[in-house]
């Protein structure tokens, strides 16, 4: 039985935006062939066309190789049932999982799911989040739903589907206006299409810490800290209300870097303090950490809201740059708010705690 932990990738995207289309393309590739797709099922999925060669239970298997299962109960019981038969030689050994969630689902409770179960915890490991959107109907989408905004800010990947209908002079004028908007919400991600074929699995799929082809972990593609220009503020958007949804205004994505170490104590206080102050508006939270007890060996971070990976520590520094660089989505909190908290305890030598006490009352004005 492999140790190797099983990456575990969602795709999410609001109603209609394709991404049943993007998910029946992508089980045909190859680089799915040993993949279990997890589809909640709600409305119609329509796998039906892609051959399926045995059915056991609700998991079935495809002409492709890969499995597939329907489930209209608990994600947990699903995955946890995977991983048994996985381990017992009833299915095949599969080597990622997909999750497809509905609609306007949020996808953080997803991702908790994956994060801080203990058998999936101990399995599996968030490979990443690709979110599907609609380039004929995602901007009236946006405008309309504060959940779609939370998919694309979250998003590693982002999908554009339909771009062959966006024709002429108005078509194209849409196209810049939602990639621009898309980009605003999202500096780091990367933006696929599938006209032109170009959303294939090799480009959705490698988007995880660890690229299983080289040993190393690619923190500088994961991290992408130097798409978030530290002079741009998300939230001086008063001297063009009118083309900024309301939903929007609230997203905001930094990125900040520090020399000094943090001691271990410090940066589990730290975590703490963010969880308690920040957890629901905390979307996500991704770090390479210098850490006081090991400065060498960085840890890596990754949270989604309240509930974070387990650190994982990496053997040496990806790069020349052995600074803590941290990056985070949000909503409705400034950056200045979190980075002062990190910089209290990595800031012994200025008094720390006086720091400390400061941020405290700051945060809770």
């Amino acid at each position: 039985m492999t140790s190797l932990p099983i990456p575990v990738a969602i795709l999410t995207g609001f109603l209609g935006a394709g991404k049943t289309t993007l998910l029946n393309a992508l089980l045909k590739d190859p680089l799915l062939a040993n993949a279990a797709v997890i589809i909640n099922e709600f409305g119609d999925i329509g796998i039906d066309h892609l051959l399926v060669e045995r059915a056991d239970g609700n998991v079935m298997e495809m002409a492709s190789g890969c499995l597939c299962c329907t489930i209209r109960g608990d994600l947990i019981d699903t995955m946890n049932d995977l991983l048994a038969r996985r381990d017992a030689g009833t299915i095949k050994a599969f080597d990622r999982i997909v999750i497809e969630t509905t609609g306007l689902a949020d996808p953080a409770p997803v991702l908790h799911s994956v994060m801080s179960e203990p058998t999936p915890l101990a399995r599996c490991r968030l490979e990443g989040i690709i979110t599907v959107v609609d380039g004929v109907n995602g901007m009236a989408t946006l405008d309309a739903h504060a959940e779609a905004v939370k998919q694309v800010a979250v998003a590693d990947r982002i999908v554009l589907t339909k771009l062959d209908l966006l024709v002429g002079r108005e078509g194209e004028d849409m196209l810049f206006a939602i990639i621009a908007r898309l980009r605003k919400l999202n500096p780091a991600a990367r933006l696929l299409t599938t006209h032109r074929n170009e959303a294939t699995a090799g480009k959705l799929f490698t988007m995880g810490l660890f690229d299983p082809a080289k040993k190393t972990p690619d923190v500088q593609a994961w991290l992408a800290a130097e798409a978030y220009g530290k002079k741009r503020h998300h939230h001086d958007h008063h001297h063009h209300d009118n083309d900024v949804s309301r939903h929007d205004e609230h997203i905001r994505s930094f990125s900040f870097a520090e020399a000094q170490a943090i001691s271990p104590q410090g940066l589990e206080l730290f975590l703490e303090l963010l969880k308690s102050y920040h957890g629901a508006n905390m979307l996500r939270m991704k770090a390479i950490v210098k850490v006081s007890d090991a400065p060498d060996h960085p840890v890596v971070l990754h949270g989604v809201q309240h509930v974070f990976h387990p650190p994982v520590r990496l053997s040496s520094w990806p790069d020349a740059d052995q600074r803590s660089r941290l990056v985070f989505i949000v909503k409705d909190i400034d950056r200045e708010a979190i980075e002062v908290l990190f910089r209290a305890f990595t800031d012994q030598l200025t008094g720390g705690a006086a720091a400390f006490a400061d941020t405290t009352l700051s945060l809770n004005r």
